[in-house]
């Protein structure tokens, strides 16, 4: 709901967003793995109708 990440992993495979929802909160509760893959997610997923991610835009122009 924050960056999309969810609904956009659920859309990918054909899933419910709510299951994947309630994997990142399982991850983050049980393990604390959940919010940093979260955020390593969002950076590395490029948004709906975009050609890059964040990390890749953010590479890129460091590069040059």
């Amino acid at each position: 709901m924050i960056a999309g990440v969810c609904t956009g992993i659920a859309a990918y495979f054909g899933w419910d967003a709510n299951l994947v929802r309630l994997g990142f909160a399982v991850f983050t509760v049980f393990y604390g793995l959940g919010a940093l893959l979260y955020v390593v997610a969002w950076a590395i997923i490029p948004e709906e109708g975009e050609d890059s991610s964040i990390a890749e835009s953010f590479v890129n122009k460091h590069r040059n």
